[in-house]
């Protein structure tokens, strides 16, 4: 099968971990979820009990962290200092930091340089974020946009995390965490080349269908 690099960015709750996830399988390719690295990495400063307003201490917390992602689509797996951490990133506490971490230049290109390792590696890739089609592999086959409405995303994560999350909660780890990060990248709106797909009113498998038509119409 012919080399193929695929970049999926988005907005939180958009659905790009569950639709870049299972494009990957259909497509044969590696998954790489670099929202979880930053997760990973953010869980690891806080263990380490870094001050995360301090921006070197920050930097240095992340280059310091030895962290093993799966690329396996089938596979959910992440470690840190060989301790599995796959579920403990997803916890609020982490939720409510992570932005601090990617909003940390220094940390957010050690961050970049290992995700483009990852990418390199495979041969057949889907990598999914916030600046995978404009920052780490803005040369990738097919670059897609994926979006939803800000009700939709709210929606989404509330089942996602099986209904424990107030309004107030939801917010603060979709919409809040979206308006930090935004500081440092743009994955609100499609950078030149790259194609947009609308999930507001589609359904899981309407909308990986929809990334796979962009992923071919682009892929020539």
């Amino acid at each position: 099968m012919q080399k193929l690099t695929v970049a999926i960015d988005g907005p939180s709750g958009s659905g790009k971990s569950s639709v870049s996830k299972e494009a990957a399988r259909r497509l044969g390719a590696a998954y790489l979820d670099t929202g979880a690295m930053y997760r990973a990495v953010t869980w690891h400063a806080l263990d380490a009990g870094t001050d995360l307003s301090d921006a070197a201490a920050v930097e240095a917390a992340v280059k310091a962290a030895d962290l093993f992602i799966s690329t396996d689509p089938d596979l959910e797996l992440v470690t840190i200092h060989g301790t599995d951490v796959t579920q403990a990133i997803r916890e609020p506490f982490v939720s409510e930091a992570v932005s601090a971490v990617a909003t940390n230049l220094a940390a957010r290109a050690e961050l970049v340089s290992r995700q483009r390792a990852i990418i390199n590696a495979h041969e057949r890739i889907v990598a999914e974020g916030r600046d995978i089609t404009t920052v780490v592999a803005p040369d990738a086959n097919a670059r897609i946009l994926l979006t939803a409405s800000e009700e939709a995303r709210l929606r989404r994560r509330g089942l996602q995390l099986g209904g424990t999350q107030s309004a107030e909660a939801l917010e603060a780890q979709v919409l809040a965490r979206d308006a930090k990060d935004s500081t440092v990248v743009n994955f609100t709106v499609a950078a030149d080349g790259v194609a947009t797909v609308d999930s507001s009113d589609l359904d899981f498998e309407q909308t990986v269908t929809a990334v796979l038509a962009a992923i071919s119409a682009q892929d020539k």
